[in-house]
């Protein structure tokens, strides 16, 4: 605004007594144009000049979709297509920025913090009947009877049997406010008569560790699926347990096909393994995000010794935070595969209508300074990657793996690591690829149902503790050709498996009776017997039973850190 020095007093006057007036009716306007910002867009952190163009092109969008409306030649969904103009103005930003619609909102939210409401029970849905997996030990269903094998038959007096509902369906039947009561009609065994059962839902923990427990004398054993608000927790408790009760040395931690989740937990558990106070362990930068760095608080409650991370191609996120800031810090050894590498930060954003925005705000760099970000400019190729590892056959031999950044990085001890798109580790464990591929990958997806019959037959197991079935039980070759000709009378048509191999062949044995073990006796007995003959395990055993198993996996034949 320029100022007129020339102006007469009496106009002066005339301003100085209308001002206050304009200033409030300026006020005004402001806010109301701020208000109608905030109503057009959550979270807009911008300077003014790009508020205004994100406004605009609000303004084409509706206007773009009232014309579609009123001029195109066929019926349109109004909702189908803002939902389809946010999901391609969000892809081509980064693959993990996205559109979380109001209906999967709960169900995501819900593995994230750790609990839902329901009757707690663990299913699948075989030949369109939704059998039960395991009830969850302490729940409503356990607490009212309901056994593994149990077929659902009716929810609240509506027949679900042969309905071909999806699992989201099932759920949205199950689950509900705790406290009220849902009505389920059970089918056991062969008999044709149906168990009623009245459950009162309730608060059902979604425990994010697996199993907890002693592969040695000295060896404890930690596998964590995801990284919820209560995994810090229950890593704490799970040491309590190893530390104090079962005098555990060193830890074999295992974060295989673990995707992530919120990286304060990642950090609360490496602050417990680092001693020292004030040791970097990750830091996230973006272009509207400083520099935010991660140290460990110094308060460790129970020591532990050695430690090695068990990472394979489905290990993002907070698990490569984990897994990086141990290998920078030559901590530990890192065995297994090339971890998936997701080296972005989201932050979620509530959208008016119960939806939210799930938006990239910046990137993570392990303590040596490595960001683990695949490349993502070509959608369909990022996609496509971990195909990609078993063609050219990574997978099975670490000399295979690209370098996509010849940046040298230096550990604490001054190893050579590189960006590599993910975290490699000290020691590769190669892939069975037979167990993925062909007909051996569709002949897996029959154990389960067939283990349901099987111990229906045989309830002889139910009076096995859990120590002795690990120990004494075997599938015989009796049960492994019973298990052959169930899959073939559903449908597989795989041949002779002489041609497979022993180490395919013990793998699918293994797979077996760890899936029978789940039914019996729930999650930590599945991976006691699954880790019996697992390679990864024991060669963590064998690299902890080093004098330095860092220094001893670095001259590992096999050894590549890029």
């Amino acid at each position: 605004m320029s100022e007129d020095k020339q102006a007469q007093p009496g106009i002066l006057q005339k301003v100085q007594v209308w001002l206050p007036m304009l200033l409030a009716i300026t006020l005004v306007a402001g806010m109301l144009i701020g208000l109608r910002l905030q109503m057009a867009g959550d979270d807009l952190i911008e300077t003014s000049g790009q508020v205004t163009t994100v406004a605009e092109g609000q303004g084409k969008i509706e206007e773009l979709i009232r014309y579609i409306e009123a001029k195109y030649v066929d019926e349109v969904n109004r909702e189908e297509l803002i939902q389809k103009a946010i999901e391609q103005v969000l892809t081509s930003l980064d693959p993990h920025s996205n559109y979380i619609p109001a209906e999967e909102l709960k169900e995501i939210n819900e593995q994230l913090e750790g609990n839902f409401e329901g009757i707690g029970v663990e299913f699948m849905v075989l030949e369109d009947t939704i059998t039960v997996i395991t009830p969850l030990s302490g729940g409503p269903a356990a607490s009212a009877g309901v056994l593994a094998g149990d077929q659902i038959i009716t929810i609240s007096d509506s027949l679900v049997a042969g309905k071909k509902m999806s699992s989201r369906d099932i759920m949205g039947l199950l689950r509900g406010a705790g406290g009220t009561v849902v009505r389920v009609g059970i089918r056991r065994g062969s008999s044709g008569k149906l168990l009623h059962f009245e459950i009162k839902r309730d608060i059902i923990p979604m425990n994010s560790l697996d199993a907890a427990y002693m592969l040695d004398e000295q060896t404890g054993y930690i596998r964590i699926n995801r990284f919820s608000a209560t995994t810090y927790d229950e890593f704490v408790q799970a040491l309590e347990k190893l530390v104090e009760q079962q005098k555990m040395q060193h830890l074999v931690l295992d974060l295989r096909h673990n995707p992530g989740g919120y990286l304060q937990q990642a950090t609360n558990i490496l602050s417990q393994l680092f001693a020292d106070k004030d040791k970097l362990l990750v830091y996230t930068e973006g272009r509207a995000v400083v520099r935010t760095e991660y140290r460990s608080s110094g308060r460790s409650f129970y020591k532990v010794g050695k430690i090695a991370v068990l990472i394979d191609e489905g290990s993002a996120s907070a698990s490569e935070i984990i897994a990086g800031a141990i290998q920078d810090h030559d901590r530990g050894v890192i065995i297994g595969r090339r971890s998936f590498g997701k080296g972005l930060v989201q932050e979620q954003y509530p959208l008016r209508d119960g939806s939210a925005l799930r938006l990239t705000v910046a990137r993570y760099y392990t303590p040596s300074g490595r960001s683990i970000q695949k490349p993502y400019e070509d959608v369909e190729s990022y996609e496509e990657e971990l195909d990609d590892r078993l063609e050219n056959g990574e997978l099975s031999d670490a000399s295979k793996a690209p370098i996509l950044d010849s940046t040298r990085y230096f550990t604490a001890n001054g190893h050579v690591v590189y960006a590599s798109g993910g975290i490699t580790p000290d020691v590769l464990i190669p892939l069975d690829t037979l167990l993925i591929n062909g007909s051996i990958a569709e002949l897996r997806q029959y154990i389960q149902s067939f283990l349901l019959r099987y111990k229906e037959e045989n309830p002889r197991l139910n009076k096995m503790s859990p120590s002795a079935f690990v120990q004494s039980f075997t599938v015989n070759p009796e049960m492994f050709q019973s298990f052959l000709k169930f899959a073939r009378g559903r449908g597989w048509r795989g041949g002779d498996l002489s041609q497979a191999g022993n180490s395919t062949l013990g793998s699918l044995k293994a797979e077996i009776k760890a899936g029978l073990a789940r039914l019996l006796y729930g999650a930590q007995a599945y991976f006691e017997v699954l880790n019996d003959a697992d390679p990864m395990i024991n060669n963590a055993l064998r690299m902890l039973s080093q004098n330095d198993p860092v220094a001893a996996a670095r001259n590992e034949p096999t050894a590549r850190r890029n």
